[in-house]
């Protein structure tokens, strides 16, 4: 693919995009992200705080740790730590610098300020609605989309910035840029970008996630998935795959302060979606241009597949990410397309369906039991089997079940959404 080819900057513009940092589970973060900002333009600390959040983003945000918060779960807890202690201009890293003297602020904000909760009236799937009021003035900020689509900023009924041509009430535009990709230009992009335009995205990937998987593997966090799959089953280089990433999920979900590289708007698909890769790197001693082109099929393929299901659904992010992972194994490992497709489409039928009930422990179990099933398709394909179409939602060609998916999960889910919502708040 030259440099002179549109897909050429696209893939790039995607990856950069992608692949930013984020220091605590992403729901909660961007809570405080949008928090903190209406505080700034605010002017003061409120005295009252109004949030109306859509379900998936309660459901994301009631069994995560906060970071940097002494072990705080929730929606307040989240819009507490951006607006007593936090830095918007740090985006998703917005709580990442927060100190003991922060943390008492937090506290002493909760204990002071009424902060109501209600959930959104509309059917967008990601939405976040904050109101701010210090005596007579009152900042509105809203983000819908993804985590930093600040798409509204008011003060006292005067709008300070709303971008040109945006409905307030639209859900997630499935007609991007990344609707163009295909899983042929993808590995064709991986063989010939230049390291140089891409390289270093890449590498702050690979150092940040391995960083934090190290820390769940060290330390006790959650249900210690990662340190249960190495204990139990040995070092193996399939088990250290899953237990890479398991354990960053394991760290992450339990309130790790140490920031990760997300994809696909999500830190556990971020760490998914690489770690599997770096392990088997190691294994067998490739070059770090072969590792960075392999991580780019990775994080390449599951934003792919996520394009079709949308940030946030009833289907398990981690899913995505572990079979984009097995391709970006398989590339590692000499697989042209056919090995790369096969295995992706061998992978989905495995698993594709496992349901998403929020961020928590049982997150780093769900990674591991996905990168599990990529291996598997892997495997499948070089023994000479595989799954056709017609097997379940296994259509001919790997684009096609890639659609399936996402119809699955964009359409077939969006009432066990709810359920799984009615379920966790009643619970």
């Amino acid at each position: 693919m030259l440099k002179t080819d549109n897909r050429y900057k696209s893939y790039i513009d995607v990856l950069k995009s992608e692949l930013v940092p984020a220091a605590g589970c992403t729901e909660p973060i961007a809570i405080a992200f949008a928090a903190a900002r209406a505080r700034r333009f605010l002017g003061f600390i409120p005295d009252r705080v109004e949030i109306v959040v859509s379900g998936n983003i309660i459901k994301n945000v009631k069994s995560v740790i906060v970071p940097n918060t002494g072990g705080m779960k929730g929606i307040a807890a989240a819009a507490a730590a951006g607006i007593a202690a936090g830095d918007d201009e740090r985006i998703l890293e917005v709580i990442a610098l927060v100190d003991d003297a922060g943390r008492e602020r937090i506290k002493a904000f909760l204990d002071s300020c009424p902060i109501t909760i209600q959930p959104a009236d509309n059917d967008l799937v990601f939405d976040i609605d904050i109101r701010e009021y210090h005596e007579e003035d009152c900042v509105h900020i809203r983000i819908i989309d993804y985590h930093t689509n600040i798409i509204l900023i008011e003060k006292n009924g005067d709008v300070l910035f709303a971008p040109d041509n945006t409905s307030f009430e639209k859900s997630e535009s499935l007609v991007t840029e990344k609707d163009a990709m295909s899983i042929m230009d993808i590995i064709e992009f991986a063989n010939t970008v230049d390291i140089s335009d891409i390289g270093d995205t890449i590498r702050r990937q690979i150092e940040y996630n391995s960083a934090i998987s190290k820390e769940g593997l060290t330390n006790d966090y959650g249900a210690c998935v990662g340190k249960v799959i190495l204990k139990t089953y040995g070092d193996d280089i399939k088990f250290r795959a899953m237990a890479a990433p398991a354990a960053g999920s394991d760290a992450r979900m339990g309130g790790c302060e140490l920031p990760v590289i997300i994809v696909s708007g999500s830190g556990n698909q971020g760490m998914t979606a690489s770690l599997p890769v770096i392990e088997y790197a190691k294994e067998y001693h490739k070059s770090e241009e072969e590792l960075i082109r392999a991580v780019i099929v990775s994080d390449l393929i599951t934003i792919h597949q996520k394009s079709w299901i949308g940030r946030l659904s009833a289907f398990c992010g981690a899913i995505s990410a572990g079979c984009g992972s097995a391709a970006g194994i398989a590339y590692l490992l000499g697989g042209d397309y056919e090995v790369i497709a096969h295995t992706l489409v061998n992978a989905l039928a495995i698993v594709s369906g496992v349901v998403c009930d929020g961020a928590k422990a049982s997150c780093a179990g769900k990674i591991a039991a996905a990168v599990n099933a990529g291996i598997l398709g892997y495997n499948m394909y070089l023994s000479g089997s595989q799954f056709y179409a017609g097997d379940g939602i296994v259509s001919k060609g790997v684009e096609n079940t890639i659609r399936n998916v996402g119809r699955l999960g964009r359409e077939g889910m969006r009432e066990t959404d709810r359920e799984i919502l009615r379920i966790m708040t009643d619970a």
